[in-house]
């Protein structure tokens, strides 16, 4: 039985593609199989050495800032919707005693700013704002300096990795050195082997935490010019009382 002329033009077409494909497949088993491998030796100690131990140890301590700084940073967490309004429900009905209570129970970043202004009730509004403000700073400064391990990290991280390439290649021309100059390539692997993989193990921890670092600055800077304009909007009262 004949087959219609473009089902046959689409067999001519795709049978050399299917058997292309087929070759391409397996090629690629040795080609994944010689990556793993590489990757593998590359984490060996050998060719690591210390400096590459210590660089993903800096790996998972970064990783683990960053998870905990991505859940923790956050509006709710600093300063909780239902909390807000009881306190603006207390504030409302001018129950200052139990709204400083509240603060004293509820350890939030906006209880101790609110708290701490309450504190200075009776006082002149411009004491009660400076030291809304003077706790606002201290909060926000814990929150930086809570982020700023990140930054540290991103820093230290291609130093290490500088460190490690000098130490391999100081390893490298000790060995010529001590061959007299003459010595073969395989010999001289090892140091350099060991240069390029602290490098590389540097800058890959340095540039996606130095990325991580600046989003959750931002984020900080965010949610503390938020959370400050709901601590000084709860005090206004007093301005205009006055």
């Amino acid at each position: 039985m004949n087959l219609p002329s473009s089902i046959a033009r689409f067999l001519a077409l795709a049978t050399p593609l299917f058997v292309t494909s087929l070759a391409s497949a397996q090629d690629a088993k040795p080609a994944a199989a010689e990556q793993t491998g590489a990757l593998a030796d590359m984490f060996a100690y050998e060719n690591a050495g210390l400096i590459g131990y210590i660089i993903v140890a800096m790996s998972v301590i970064s990783l683990a800032l960053i998870i905990e700084n991505f859940v923790s940073l956050k509006r709710e967490k600093l300063a909780p919707p239902d909390l807000i309004d009881e306190l603006g429900a207390l504030f409302d009905e001018e129950n200052f005693q139990e709204a400083t209570e509240l603060c004293e129970n509820e350890k939030f970043y906006l209880t101790r700013c609110v708290g701490a202004g309450l504190s200075k009730l009776g006082h002149p509004f411009e004491t009660i704002q400076a030291t809304v403000r003077e706790m606002e700073a201290e909060e926000s400064t814990k929150l930086f300096q809570k982020v700023g391990w990140l930054s540290l990290m991103s820093a230290t991280a291609p130093m290490m990795g500088l460190f490690g390439t000098v130490t391999g290649m100081f390893v490298t021309f000790g060995t010529i050195a001590s061959a007299g100059g003459s010595v073969s390539p395989a010999i001289l692997a090892k140091g350099i082997k060991m240069a390029l993989i602290t490098t590389i193990f540097g800058l890959t921890v340095a540039m996606p935490v130095g990325v991580c670092f600046f989003v959750l600055r931002n984020r900080v800077v965010r949610i503390c010019t938020e959370v400050n304009a709901i601590a000084e909007d709860m005090f206004e009262r007093f301005r205009k009382g006055q």
